[in-house]
């Protein structure tokens, strides 16, 4: 049996190692006014997204923990409350969310990095999805980060006339 991962498992693991420093590299030209500025009703502000992305760092970390040590893992799904969101406190600097990202961060690829070809192939339940497993969430992860990222950038550039629904 070949110990070499996947194309697509290598690319995925690539794109979660680098999601850090494109993260940081936007929010570094973004001002600050733009980050906190909310651009409609039911929309979440750049630092809003910024700060989920950080948030759920030890929620995947788990999933990713249990699914390696658990046969079968059953989850129940992630939904953020949004009258616990409007209750929380101000959003941390852009500096902690960042280094809180981070953190999370290479937890999950370090996690990932140590798993074998098999454990790739590891199976959980979800009730949300048809299928579920370390592969498929790892590159749940990375399909996350981006979609949030390009709602960032999006917020950042479009103008209010081409803004797309909402941005939660």
């Amino acid at each position: 049996m070949s110990t070499q991962l996947p194309e697509d498992v290598q690319a995925v693991l690539l794109g979660l190692s680098d999601s850090h420093a494109i993260l940081s590299g936007f929010l570094a030209g973004v001002s600050e006014e733009a980050l906190h500025t909310r651009r409609g009703e039911g929309f979440w502000t750049i630092a809003e997204h910024a700060a989920h992305l950080a948030e759920v760092q030890p929620m995947g970390l788990m999933r990713i923990t249990r699914m390696l040590e658990e046969d079968t893992p059953e989850f129940v799904p992630f939904v953020p409350n949004e009258k616990e969101d409007a209750e929380k406190p101000s959003l941390p600097p852009m500096t902690q969310v960042l280094a809180d990202f981070k953190k999370g961060r290479d937890a999950i690829v370090e996690k990932l990095k140590a798993a074998s070809p098999e454990d790739w192939g590891r199976r959980a339940i979800h009730p949300e999805y048809k299928e579920y497993g370390l592969r498929i969430f790892a590159r749940h992860i990375f399909m996350h980060d981006h979609w949030h990222l390009y709602r960032m950038e999006e917020l950042w550039l479009t103008r209010d006339a081409y803004l797309s629904g909402k941005g939660d």
